[in-house]
């Protein structure tokens, strides 16, 4: 596991795709809680809901590694492939759905 994330050159300017896990939307299911790609703006369920979205989307888009919370009052980041967690200084407050 990588100290530091390598990836953060790939992070974007993103707007989020919807208010709540676009694909659970589109089924009609449920999640847990909410994670925002920062490549895309694809807003997906986190690995406690039962479709697992948001790493579906960096299963299906390797090139997308970098995801933040999409909660209120959480601020962190989670990188796929350097399997890391972490909280970037003086980024700006996490967007977060209603």
């Amino acid at each position: 596991m990588a100290e530091t994330c390598t990836h953060l050159g790939t992070v974007r300017d993103v707007t989020p795709s919807s208010d709540g896990c676009e694909d659970c939307l589109r089924s009609g299911d449920r999640w847990v809680h909410l994670r925002l790609c920062m490549s895309c703006g694809h807003v997906g369920c986190c690995d406690s809901s039962a479709n697992r979205h948001a790493t579906a989307h960096w299963n299906a888009h390797h090139d997308h590694p970098l995801i933040r919370s999409f909660e209120p009052g959480e601020d962190w980041w989670w990188c796929y492939p350097d399997q890391l967690f972490f909280e970037v200084d003086g980024a700006a407050p996490a967007p977060s759905h209603p």
